[in-house]
């Protein structure tokens, strides 16, 4: 069996978005959103690629703030959509009458969320937004609003800062194209 160090050739890869411009960018989003809501919020995950910038921008909410997470998969280790979505993890607790944040990694054909807005609005919380720190409105094929957008991208496919491509590159602190 070949050893898998000696076997790995060091991806390609560009920085998009600077770790300075993500930091400052969350900041900014996170007065957005306390200003936005009047009381309590509780802030949904979507697991793997949220954690890192939800972790972030939960530090930055001044609203008292609960957090779950889901599992959605639409990808599996492929650069592009499956158009399939399946529920991998769902929440531990309901959100009947709450205003619920969905935090997203990125936004890009749409398939996901169209099915997680209609599975979490079938469960009765006051209100939904969306919070994705990126966005690829160039590929979508579902109509999607996302109320609070890190940055708008150009259909590139990135990693880091959470991203991944076959369940690497997630510890990049910058937002980086995956050339090659």
């Amino acid at each position: 069996m070949p050893d898998i160090a000696s076997t790995f050739t060091p991806p390609k890869l560009r920085v998009l978005v600077p770790a300075e411009k993500i930091k400052e960018r969350i900041e900014e989003l996170g007065k957005q959103i306390s200003a936005d809501y009047q009381g309590p919020i509780i802030m949904i995950g979507i697991l793997k690629g949220a954690f890192i910038f939800m972790s972030d921008l939960a530090r930055v909410i001044e609203n008292p703030t609960r957090i779950d997470f889901m599992g959605i998969s639409s990808y599996g280790n492929s650069k592009s959509t499956s158009g399939e979505v399946r529920l991998t993890k769902d929440l531990d607790m309901s959100v009947e009458g709450l205003d619920v944040l969905v935090v997203e990694d990125i936004v890009d054909s749409g398939v996901t969320l169209t099915y997680l807005i209609h599975l979490l609005s079938q469960r009765r919380p006051r209100s939904i937004r969306i919070a994705a720190l990126l966005d690829k409105p160039d590929r979508r094929m579902r109509p999607i609003k996302v109320n609070y957008c890190g940055f708008e991208i150009p259909d590139e496919f990135v990693v880091g800062f959470g991203l991944d491509y076959a369940e690497e590159h997630r510890n990049l602190k910058d937002i980086c194209v995956l050339e090659g």
